[in-house]
């Protein structure tokens, strides 16, 4: 068929990320798709974004229930850490 696969993990850095993300298909869980989207909706210079914005068109998530039982009780929360002088 000529795709091309991708796979995203926890210890990719993320020229890494980007390049799977780049695939025709990507598998990754739920919770590194989640971060990824956040992390690229926080970020102000266009090249750091790893996800293809608005180039994917569907999604299959596999054990679903998991994701939105198990998985909802635990927040996504991106942080970084601030300059102290910035602030003061």
């Amino acid at each position: 068929l000529g795709l091309t696969v991708g796979l995203v993990t926890s210890k990719m850095e993320s020229h890494e990320r980007k390049e799977a993300y780049a695939k025709d298909i990507t598998y990754c869980t739920g919770q590194e798709l989640a971060f990824d989207y956040l992390r690229d909706n926080y970020q102000k210079d266009p090249s750091t974004v790893v996800m293809r914005s608005g180039d994917m068109h569907y999604v299959i998530i596999d054990e679903v229930d998991s994701l939105l039982i198990d998985e909802a009780r635990n927040p996504l929360i991106i942080s970084e850490s601030v300059d102290d002088d910035e602030y003061q």
